[in-house]
């Protein structure tokens, strides 16, 4: 492996931007701000972090595109770049968030947290080195685990954080293990060279082992279905703006990783979805856990009175959905896949943002909360609105050509001939049925009448630019939706 320290040094500058961000938040908090309101301290430390945030953007965009660095440890490709772009404008619409909810009880130390994790996700986005891989996922998964639990005032936080720590543990657990099989059977860690190793050997048990592990462990952390238990919890009990990370971020950047290890690594142990190719490879599990998270998300959901679980439900039905685009990269490159995941995101962090404006004004937990919104505040029921049906999938938002070019994608891989025509024609038909619990969110905000002691909703200026560059971004990304697919043309 080349030691190109310096190389390293310039292509992670990103990431140092994050890092040294959440050290001056902690430092300037324990220095200067201690003894100040609780308010003025999250100012500062969303101040700091935004500026953290930005020279990072900033320093994306300057590095450029330099492929493999480190001996291969990272690749900053295309898609590496533009998951990176997407992770930090996702951070950025978080943070305003967090200024519209309800303050946390450390400022600093939440937003500091919000600043590692996100750099945790930066390096899903380029790993390429089995190590690397693991360690990145961890540093972002314990950042959440955390931030679940941030709000020790509330049961059900610390239930959703307890949760989440034990089935994350076990996915790392699962993940540890294929890995450990992936490297006794090719002795390498760098993906390029499981790749090689693997096209030259003939299947065998261990490999399959080792890719029902990878698979498993992927399908907890992306809440998979039957993976999945976690997340309702999750999503329930943890502060909303660390639900928005959750459901954005985090499922971009992991998306990426997933696709990474198995399109460009173990793409050769792919099998076929025809189930014609023996032994069987990793394409009919991804396809199973693809059907089984769209149907049992979008049924499950139907049945759900608290916005929250609601919007979980959703998030696995949106899962396998992703799972969808993942089996179609081969065919049509990642540009589908990573257009989808980033309007699924803005989306979600809209949903939770206005939640979270809506709780810290009174309470926002079941959907009879919701009641009366547009008078309360019709600033955001608009924005919830444009949120929800992106989400549903109504055009021209952009919600609607993400599943359009998924769904399309999978069509084109062989028609209804082929088992991935009939999940895009399954998910088509689910999609429909998801408008009626999207329509149940929406049916209070305007439908119903506030409670007589409901009170008016203010929103702070940052936290309503947020808002509104979500709802902006949501429309434009579907009015230009052509001219970001055309970026992964040359992946």
């Amino acid at each position: 492996m080349t030691s190109d320290y310096a190389g390293l040094a310039r292509a992670l500058a990103p990431e140092t931007a994050l890092s040294v961000g959440a050290l001056a938040v902690l430092g300037l908090d324990l220095t200067f701000f201690r003894r100040r309101d609780a308010g003025l301290r999250l100012y500062f430390a969303l101040a700091s972090a935004t500026l953290a945030a930005v020279a990072a953007l900033v320093l994306v965009f300057c590095g450029g595109k330099l492929n493999a660095v480190f001996g291969g440890v990272f690749m900053f490709d295309t898609l590496a770049l533009a998951t990176r772009v997407g992770v930090l404008g996702f951070l950025l619409l978080v943070l305003g968030t967090v200024a519209g909810a309800r303050a946390p009880r450390n400022p600093a130390e939440y937003v500091a947290l919000l600043l590692l994790a996100t750099t945790g996700f930066l390096l899903m986005a380029a790993a390429q080195q089995l190590l690397m891989v693991f360690l990145s996922l961890e540093l972002a998964s314990l950042s959440l685990y955390v931030l679940a639990g941030f709000d020790p005032s509330r049961r059900d936080s610390a239930e959703a954080a307890l949760k989440y720590f034990l089935f994350g543990g076990m996915a790392a657990a699962f993940l540890l293990f294929g890995f450990s099989l992936l490297y006794g059977l090719t002795g390498s860690l760098d993906l390029p060279r499981i790749a090689e190793v693997l096209a030259r050997q003939p299947p065998s048990p261990l490999l399959a082992l080792a890719l029902i592990m990878i698979v498993v462990a992927f399908g907890f952390k992306a809440a998979a279905a039957p993976f999945h238990l976690w997340a309702p919890d999750v999503y329930q009990g943890t502060p909303a703006p660390t639900a928005a990370l959750i459901a954005s971020a985090s499922k971009l950047s992991g998306i990426v990783l997933f696709t990474r290890l198995l399109w460009p690594g173990l793409g050769s142990a792919a099998g076929d979805l025809t189930l014609s190719v023996h032994p069987v490879g990793w394409l009919p599990i991804v396809a199973l856990l693809a059907a089984a998270s769209m149907l049992l998300g979008n049924l499950a959901a139907l049945a759900q009175t608290n916005v929250r679980r609601l919007l979980a439900y959703s998030a696995i039905a949106h899962a396998g959905s992703l799972l969808l685009g993942v089996i179609t990269v081969r065919t049509a490159g990642p540009g589908p896949l990573f257009y989808y995941a980033v309007t699924y995101g803005l989306a979600t962090i809209g949903a939770f943002g206005v939640i979270a404006v809506v709780d810290r004004a009174g309470r926002c937990e079941q959907l009879a909360d919701l009641a009366g919104l547009h008078r309360r505040s019709p600033f955001l029921a608009g924005c919830l609105l444009v949120f929800i049906l992106s989400l549903a999938g109504i055009p021209p938002l952009a919600g609607f050509f993400g599943k359009l070019f998924v769904f399309t994608a999978a069509l084109k891989i062989g028609g209804l001939a082929n088992p991935a025509g009939w999940l895009a024609l399954g998910a088509l038909f689910l999609s429909v049925v998801s408008l009626y619990y999207y329509l149940a969110i929406l049916k209070p905000t305007r439908v119903l009448a506030p409670a007589s002691d409901a009170p008016c909703i203010r929103t702070s200026r940052v936290a309503a630019l947020a808002l509104a560059t979500g709802a902006i971004l949501l429309v434009l990304l579907g009015l230009f939706s052509a001219q970001l697919l055309r970026i992964f043309q040359e992946v």
